[in-house]
């Protein structure tokens, strides 16, 4: 079976998804790439212990404390290269950053590999089903350029200056 639960949080309503091991989503409702067949196959279900276990996890993010990335099972379902790029996500500290780039690099270095774009990096990033848990945000375009957050620029900014971030000044995206 497959349970949900909504949250919410001082940023919107946050949708979260399990079965009895392990969370399969946490997603923004008015995110990009929510993983519609999940949602739609999971029943209501708020005393489930996982899903109460995670918001719990929130409300401790968000009055300020620095919860595991850890502490919560996570089901990931994605290609190998994603699953990569996540597990590189879980390891970027609270307030700080990665650009698309570093971590392309890291992957090209990790796998001796030629090259990798930050482009594949960007769209892996993007399918992130773990808004906030695996912390996406953390992640920067260029000079600090806020690009490419599912849950929206303003959330992205709001999330990092939520963790302390005080690195580069961060840039709204140029305009095409």
């Amino acid at each position: 079976m497959i349970y949900k639960t909504y949250y919410n949080s001082p940023l919107g309503r946050i949708i979260l998804a399990a079965n009895e091991q392990a969370l399969l989503g946490v997603w923004f409702d008015d995110q990009q790439f929510i993983n519609v067949s999940v949602v739609d196959a999971a029943i209501p279900e708020p005393e489930s212990a996982l899903l109460i276990q995670t918001s719990q996890w929130l409300d401790d993010y968000f009055a300020g404390k620095r919860p595991p990335v850890h502490a919560l099972p996570l089901a990931f379902a994605g290609s190998t290269f994603r699953n990569q790029v996540w597990a590189m996500l879980q390891e970027i500290p609270y307030g700080e950053t990665m650009t698309y780039g570093e971590i392309a690099a890291t992957l090209v270095a990790n796998q001796a590999m030629q090259r990798m774009s930050a482009q594949a990096v960007g769209n892996a990033v993007g399918h992130n089903p773990f808004s906030i848990l695996v912390p996406c945000h953390r992640v920067l375009g260029i000079q600090g350029n806020l690009v490419g957050y599912a849950g929206g620029i303003d959330r992205k900014r709001q999330l990092l200056l939520h963790e302390g971030y005080a690195g580069v000044p961060l840039k709204e995206p140029r305009k095409r």
